[in-house]
């Protein structure tokens, strides 16, 4: 049987404070969302994705980790929206507890941070074959 170290971090009590900034729980919890099954992408339906996926490709945007994710980041608490595109055929309301699921257990593993809400909202359902329509329209 192992044995678990009960004794705190050597930090515990030490002067100073720690900050965790929003872009961070933004990026875990963009991370933990795409990891269900279901979801297609994070961010809204056509026109948005399409503008996601341009300023993806610009060197140095940074957006494209955290399109579709908002946050607010107290002290000691974060509540989280998401956007998200689901795949056609998914269980919505599988998907949508999925991905609160493992937001939440994400977000307070990583940051120490109480997660008090993950409001989603299903922006768009991806129909197969539907970017291959529109990847053989496009002129280069």
């Amino acid at each position: 049987m192992a044995q678990q170290n009960s004794d705190p971090p050597a930090d515990v009590g030490a002067p100073g404070r720690t900050t965790i900034a929003s872009l961070v729980v933004q990026k875990v919890a963009s991370v933990a969302a795409r990891e269900i099954a279901g979801v297609y992408t994070l961010g809204g339906g056509g026109v948005s994705r399409t503008l996601g996926a341009i300023k993806e490709r610009i060197p140095g945007s940074g957006t494209a980790t955290t399109t579709g994710v908002s946050v607010e980041v107290g002290e000691k608490q974060a509540a989280i929206d998401l956007d998200l595109v689901a795949d056609y055929g998914a269980r919505l309301p599988d998907v949508a507890q999925s991905v609160r699921r493992n937001v939440i257990r994400a977000v307070e593993e990583i940051t120490s941070l109480e997660v008090i809400e993950v409001n989603l909202t299903i922006t768009d359902v991806h129909l197969p074959g539907e970017d291959d329509e529109a990847d053989s329209s496009r002129v280069e």
